[in-house]
Protein backbone atom coordinates (compact mmCIF):
# COMPACT_ATOMS: atom_id res chain seq x y z
CA UNK A 1 0.00 0.00 0.00
CA UNK A 2 1.11 3.56 -0.62
CA UNK A 3 1.04 6.31 2.02
CA UNK A 4 -2.44 7.49 1.13
CA UNK A 5 -3.98 4.05 1.50
CA UNK A 6 -2.02 3.34 4.67
CA UNK A 7 -3.43 6.52 6.19
CA UNK A 8 -6.93 5.60 5.05
CA UNK A 9 -6.96 2.07 6.47
CA UNK A 10 -5.77 3.42 9.82
CA UNK A 11 -8.29 6.27 9.90
CA UNK A 12 -11.25 6.50 12.32
CA UNK A 13 -13.87 6.27 9.51
CA UNK A 14 -12.34 3.05 8.13
CA UNK A 15 -12.17 1.52 11.58
CA UNK A 16 -15.76 2.53 12.31
CA UNK A 17 -16.90 0.87 9.09
CA UNK A 18 -15.04 -2.29 10.04
CA UNK A 19 -16.40 -2.31 13.58
CA UNK A 20 -20.03 -1.35 13.00
CA UNK A 21 -20.75 -2.80 9.55
CA UNK A 22 -18.23 -5.36 8.32
CA UNK A 23 -17.80 -7.44 11.48
CA UNK A 24 -21.58 -7.58 12.21
CA UNK A 25 -22.28 -8.53 8.59
CA UNK A 26 -19.70 -11.31 8.64
CA UNK A 27 -21.15 -12.60 11.90
CA UNK A 28 -24.63 -12.68 10.37
CA UNK A 29 -23.44 -14.45 7.23
CA UNK A 30 -21.11 -16.98 8.84
CA UNK A 31 -21.95 -17.14 12.50
CA UNK A 32 -19.64 -17.21 15.48
CA UNK A 33 -16.74 -19.59 15.99
CA UNK A 34 -16.02 -22.04 18.81
CA UNK A 35 -13.97 -20.50 21.61
CA UNK A 36 -11.16 -22.98 20.93
CA UNK A 37 -11.00 -22.14 17.21
CA UNK A 38 -7.60 -21.47 15.71
CA UNK A 39 -7.85 -18.40 13.48
CA UNK A 40 -5.64 -16.69 10.90
CA UNK A 41 -5.85 -13.13 9.61
CA UNK A 42 -4.03 -12.35 6.37
CA UNK A 43 -2.88 -8.77 5.89
CA UNK A 44 -3.38 -7.66 9.49
CA UNK A 45 -2.04 -4.13 9.08
CA UNK A 46 -1.84 -2.30 12.40
CA UNK A 47 -3.85 -5.01 14.17
CA UNK A 48 -7.26 -3.37 14.46
CA UNK A 49 -9.03 -6.20 12.61
CA UNK A 50 -7.14 -8.76 14.70
CA UNK A 51 -8.42 -7.09 17.85
CA UNK A 52 -11.99 -7.14 16.54
CA UNK A 53 -11.70 -10.87 15.80
CA UNK A 54 -10.48 -11.50 19.34
CA UNK A 55 -13.23 -9.41 20.87
CA UNK A 56 -16.27 -10.07 18.66
CA UNK A 57 -15.60 -13.68 17.69
CA UNK A 58 -14.12 -14.44 21.14
CA UNK A 59 -11.62 -16.94 19.78
CA UNK A 60 -8.82 -18.24 21.95
CA UNK A 61 -6.03 -17.41 19.52
CA UNK A 62 -5.33 -15.52 16.31
CA UNK A 63 -2.26 -15.82 14.10
CA UNK A 64 -1.83 -12.74 11.89
CA UNK A 65 0.59 -11.79 9.13
CA UNK A 66 1.40 -8.75 7.05
CA UNK A 67 3.92 -8.14 4.29
CA UNK A 68 4.97 -4.78 5.80
CA UNK A 69 7.30 -5.08 8.84
CA UNK A 70 6.31 -1.58 9.99
CA UNK A 71 2.66 -2.63 10.15
CA UNK A 72 3.56 -5.75 12.12
CA UNK A 73 5.45 -3.57 14.60
CA UNK A 74 2.37 -1.36 15.02
CA UNK A 75 0.18 -4.42 15.45
CA UNK A 76 2.48 -5.75 18.18
CA UNK A 77 2.05 -2.51 20.11
CA UNK A 78 -1.74 -2.54 19.74
CA UNK A 79 -2.10 -6.19 20.69
CA UNK A 80 0.50 -6.40 23.45
CA UNK A 81 -2.20 -6.82 26.10
CA UNK A 82 -3.46 -10.06 24.56
CA UNK A 83 -0.30 -11.98 25.37
CA UNK A 84 -0.19 -15.52 24.04
CA UNK A 85 -3.57 -15.19 22.31
CA UNK A 86 -1.86 -13.48 19.34
CA UNK A 87 1.05 -14.54 17.15
CA UNK A 88 2.25 -11.96 14.62
CA UNK A 89 4.60 -12.51 11.71
CA UNK A 90 5.92 -10.70 8.66
CA UNK A 91 5.24 -12.70 5.54
CA UNK A 92 3.57 -13.26 2.20
CA UNK A 93 0.05 -14.67 2.26
CA UNK A 94 0.80 -16.77 -0.81
CA UNK A 95 3.36 -18.76 1.24
CA UNK A 96 1.91 -19.30 4.71
CA UNK A 97 4.18 -22.26 5.29
CA UNK A 98 7.19 -19.95 5.21
CA UNK A 99 5.51 -17.17 7.20
CA UNK A 100 3.86 -19.22 9.94
CA UNK A 101 4.89 -22.83 9.36
CA UNK A 102 1.22 -23.38 8.49
CA UNK A 103 0.52 -26.97 7.54
CA UNK A 104 -2.46 -28.18 5.51
CA UNK A 105 -5.69 -27.87 7.47
CA UNK A 106 -4.20 -25.74 10.25
CA UNK A 107 -7.01 -23.24 10.85
CA UNK A 108 -10.68 -23.26 11.73
CA UNK A 109 -11.12 -19.85 10.12
CA UNK A 110 -9.26 -17.35 7.94
CA UNK A 111 -10.11 -13.64 7.82
CA UNK A 112 -9.38 -11.32 4.89
CA UNK A 113 -10.12 -7.63 5.45
CA UNK A 114 -9.53 -6.34 1.90
CA UNK A 115 -6.07 -7.73 1.18
CA UNK A 116 -6.51 -10.33 -1.60
CA UNK A 117 -7.12 -7.61 -4.23
CA UNK A 118 -3.56 -6.36 -3.52
CA UNK A 119 -2.02 -9.70 -4.51
CA UNK A 120 -0.95 -9.90 -8.19
CA UNK A 121 -1.68 -13.65 -8.33
CA UNK A 122 -4.86 -13.51 -6.30
CA UNK A 123 -5.87 -17.04 -7.27
CA UNK A 124 -2.69 -18.33 -5.62
CA UNK A 125 -3.68 -16.41 -2.49
CA UNK A 126 -7.08 -18.09 -2.52
CA UNK A 127 -5.43 -21.49 -3.01
CA UNK A 128 -3.22 -20.93 0.02
CA UNK A 129 -6.23 -19.96 2.14
CA UNK A 130 -8.03 -23.11 1.05
CA UNK A 131 -4.95 -25.19 1.82
CA UNK A 132 -4.67 -24.07 5.44
CA UNK A 133 -8.39 -24.32 6.23
CA UNK A 134 -9.52 -27.39 8.14
CA UNK A 135 -12.43 -29.38 6.71
CA UNK A 136 -15.45 -27.46 7.96
CA UNK A 137 -13.36 -24.30 8.31
CA UNK A 138 -14.63 -20.89 7.24
CA UNK A 139 -13.17 -18.09 5.14
CA UNK A 140 -14.55 -14.67 6.14
CA UNK A 141 -13.81 -12.14 3.41
CA UNK A 142 -14.23 -8.41 2.80
CA UNK A 143 -12.90 -7.41 -0.62
CA UNK A 144 -12.54 -4.57 -3.13
CA UNK A 145 -13.60 -5.48 -6.66
CA UNK A 146 -12.47 -4.51 -10.15
CA UNK A 147 -15.36 -2.04 -10.35
CA UNK A 148 -13.89 0.02 -7.51
CA UNK A 149 -10.29 -0.35 -8.69
CA UNK A 150 -11.27 1.02 -12.11
CA UNK A 151 -12.66 4.28 -10.72
CA UNK A 152 -10.70 7.50 -11.11
CA UNK A 153 -10.30 7.92 -7.35
CA UNK A 154 -8.73 4.51 -6.85
CA UNK A 155 -6.47 4.90 -9.87
CA UNK A 156 -5.25 8.34 -8.79
CA UNK A 157 -4.90 7.82 -5.05
CA UNK A 158 -3.91 4.20 -4.54
CA UNK A 159 -1.40 1.71 -5.86
CA UNK A 160 -2.94 -1.63 -6.86
CA UNK A 161 -2.29 -4.28 -9.48
CA UNK A 162 -4.27 -3.42 -12.59
CA UNK A 163 -4.30 -6.70 -14.52
CA UNK A 164 -6.68 -9.59 -13.92
CA UNK A 165 -8.72 -8.06 -11.11
CA UNK A 166 -11.96 -9.75 -10.04
CA UNK A 167 -15.61 -8.77 -9.93
CA UNK A 168 -17.68 -9.92 -6.97
CA UNK A 169 -19.14 -12.84 -8.90
CA UNK A 170 -15.71 -13.84 -10.26
CA UNK A 171 -14.25 -13.93 -6.76
CA UNK A 172 -17.10 -16.09 -5.46
CA UNK A 173 -16.80 -18.36 -8.50
CA UNK A 174 -13.07 -18.83 -7.87
CA UNK A 175 -13.69 -19.75 -4.24
CA UNK A 176 -16.18 -22.38 -5.36
CA UNK A 177 -13.87 -23.60 -8.15
CA UNK A 178 -11.19 -24.20 -5.54
CA UNK A 179 -13.54 -26.28 -3.43
CA UNK A 180 -15.17 -23.87 -0.99
CA UNK A 181 -18.92 -23.49 -0.58
CA UNK A 182 -20.37 -19.97 -0.61
CA UNK A 183 -23.98 -20.24 -1.75
CA UNK A 184 -25.96 -17.13 -0.83
CA UNK A 185 -23.63 -16.05 1.96
CA UNK A 186 -22.22 -12.97 0.24
CA UNK A 187 -23.25 -9.34 -0.22
CA UNK A 188 -22.08 -6.39 -2.30
CA UNK A 189 -22.36 -2.68 -1.62
CA UNK A 190 -21.78 0.59 -3.49
CA UNK A 191 -22.81 -0.74 -6.93
CA UNK A 192 -20.74 -3.90 -6.58
CA UNK A 193 -17.54 -2.11 -5.59
CA UNK A 194 -17.21 -4.00 -2.31
CA UNK A 195 -17.86 -7.62 -1.41
CA UNK A 196 -18.41 -9.34 1.93
CA UNK A 197 -19.09 -13.00 2.51
CA UNK A 198 -18.28 -16.33 4.09
CA UNK A 199 -17.13 -19.52 2.39
CA UNK A 200 -16.76 -22.94 3.95
CA UNK A 201 -14.51 -25.88 3.22
CA UNK A 202 -16.77 -28.96 3.10
CA UNK A 203 -16.36 -31.50 5.87
CA UNK A 204 -18.09 -34.67 4.66
CA UNK A 205 -21.33 -32.72 4.39
CA UNK A 206 -21.10 -31.41 7.96
CA UNK A 207 -20.65 -27.69 8.71
CA UNK A 208 -18.32 -26.40 11.43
Amino acid sequence: MNRVETALVNSPPRRALQRFYEIPTLLRLGGALPAEARVLEVGCGAGYGTELILRRFATARVDAIDLDPAMVTRAKRRLSGYGGRVRLATGDMTDLRAALDAEDGSYDAVFDFAIVHHVPDWRAAVAEIVRVLKPGGRFYFDEVTAAALATRGYRWLFDHPTEDRFTASEFVAELERQGLQVGARWRTRVRGHYLLGVAERPASGTAL
